[in-house]
C-alpha cells in the first residue's frame, strides 16, 4: 500500500474539519469538525506506523491516547454547550460573546438610578 493514499485522505479530512470550525456557528457541528480533525490526524498516525513498521507501535499508542483525549473533549464540550443553550437559548457561537454573568454585559450608568432620583431618594 503507497504512503500517498491516506495522507491525502486525512489531509482532505482535516481541511474539511477546518472548514467546518472556520464556518460554522452551530457549537455542536464545531465540536463535531474538531473531532474530524483529530481523526485526520489520527490516520495519520496509523499510516505512518504502519509505513514504517515500527516494533513498538508507537503511532498506534498515540492514537489511542488521541482517542482518548478526543472522548473527554467531546464529553466536556457537550456539557458546556448543553449549560450554554440552557442558560442563553441558544448554540450559535457569534451570538455567545461572554460566558460570564449578565448583569455584567449590562453597561453601569455615571449617576443614580433616574426613578431614585424623581423621588428625592439617595442611593
Amino acid at each position: 500500500m503507497h504512503l500517498a493514499y491516506p495522507v491525502v485522505l486525512a489531509a482532505l479530512l482535516f481541511s474539511i474539519g477546518v472548514y467546518g470550525v472556520l464556518a460554522r456557528r452551530n457549537s455542536v457541528l464545531v465540536l463535531m469538525s474538531v473531532e474530524l480533525m483529530l481523526n485526520a490526524v489520527n490516520l495519520n498516525l496509523v499510516a505512518f506506523d504502519a509505513w514504517l513498521r515500527d516494533s513498538l507501535h508507537a503511532g498506534q499508542a498515540l492514537t489511542l491516547f488521541t482517542i482518548t483525549l478526543a472522548a473527554a473533549e467531546i464529553g466536556l464540550g457537550l456539557a458546556i454547550v448543553l449549560l450554554v443553550f440552557r442558560t442563553r437559548g441558544t448554540a450559535d457561537v457569534d451570538r455567545v460573546t461572554a460566558l460570564g454573568d449578565r448583569a455584567a454585559e449590562i453597561p453601569a450608568q455615571a449617576g443614580p438610578a433616574p426613578d431614585a432620583v424623581s423621588k428625592g431618594q439617595a442611593l
